[in-house]
């Protein structure tokens, strides 16, 4: 079978659920084969191997993690040239999608961004399913030239297990100094929330204008808390300074694709609807019956959502507890 690469999304070596995803994918498509950059690789082994990593690249070179993505690119590149893969799977990430346009740059090869599905072709190579246009089109496509180089969206497969023992094989490879232009000099953690990656949630929760301020979010907090989600705003309640820009959803935020997506307060504007239109399943509380974002509602509530979220949120607490 053809060999697929897929990057390995991983913090200190706990892999993200993006990977797992890609790894699925992956064996629809040829044997997967894990690329695993930085440190951390003793702990990440485990899960690559449940998920069916037929192979690992170790690239351990100082020189990845103390720059920006230049050097990833690179190294992709020569790994990508010695092995003669017949896709390269990344995650739809700020930093994956700039890895993936150096790298088909690199290869002269094609790329697709923002696929929310793949599957193989009758010639055997890989077909992608995106979602443009702010959600009006539906358009299939594939590579004719060169490597396949596809950053797929959080969400789109359910990771399978599917156990294996990779081969580990330490890949030397030589990074030029224009790649090295650019140094991080300091990192910082994240303040944790105690709740899912906004990007990489199954369930999502988002406040809108109809939110009214920033202490009645705490109302589209703890429905996100009792259904385990994450907490997303529109470009209206961060504009308003009622949520951090870190957690707008939509064309000039972040994109998400999980099961479920709880939109509150939201009108439905063209610009949010871009970045959660891909959504499983829609779930809408809009006192306005005529709202836009009624339109792409699977489930909808017409009422005040300081009354229904509190209410939704006591009865899911009730059936938990």
């Amino acid at each position: 079978m053809s060999e697929i690469l897929v990057l390995v999304d991983h913090l200190d070596g706990v892999v993200r659920k993006t990977t797992t995803e890609l790894l699925t994918i992956a064996r629809r498509l040829g044997e997967p084969s894990a690329v695993f950059v930085g440190s951390g690789y003793e702990q990440a082994k485990d899960t690559l191997a449940a998920f069916g990593a037929q192979k690992v690249y170790l690239l351990e070179e100082p020189e990845l993690t103390d720059h920006l993505v230049a050097p990833k690119a690179e190294a992709l590149a020569q790994l990508a040239e010695r092995c003669q893969p017949a896709a390269i799977l990344v995650t739809s990430s700020p930093e994956g999608k700039e890895i993936a346009g150096r790298l088909a740059i690199k290869l002269s090869s094609g790329l697709v961004t923002d696929v929310v599905d793949v599957v193989t072709g009758p010639d055997g190579s890989p077909v992608t399913t995106q979602s443009v246009f702010a959600g009006n089109y539906t358009v299939q496509a594939r590579v004719t030239h060169g490597t396949p180089i596809l950053t797929v969206k959080p969400n789109a497969a359910t990771p399978e297990t599917a156990p294996a023992q990779p081969v580990e094989e330490k890949a030397a490879v030589t990074i030029s100094d224009a790649a090295k232009a650019a140094r991080i000099v300091e990192r910082a953690p994240r303040t944790q929330t105690g709740r899912p990656e906004l990007t990489e949630a199954a369930i999502v929760v988002s406040g809108g204008r109809g939110v009214g301020s920033a202490d009645s979010f705490a109302l589209i907090e703890g429905l996100a808390d009792a259904l385990g989600g994450a907490v997303g705003a529109s470009r209206a309640a961060v504009d308003s300074g009622w949520y951090p820009h870190a957690y707008q959803v939509g064309q000039t935020g972040k994109t998400v694709s999980p099961q479920l997506y709880v939109a509150a307060g939201i009108s439905g504007a063209i610009q949010h609807r871009a970045g959660m239109q891909t959504s499983r399943t829609i779930a809408v509380v809009n006192k306005d019956p005529e709202a836009p974002i009624f339109e792409m509602a699977d489930f909808g509530v017409v009422g005040d959502l300081h009354k229904v979220v509190p209410q939704a949120t006591e009865e899911i607490n009730q059936r938990k507890g």
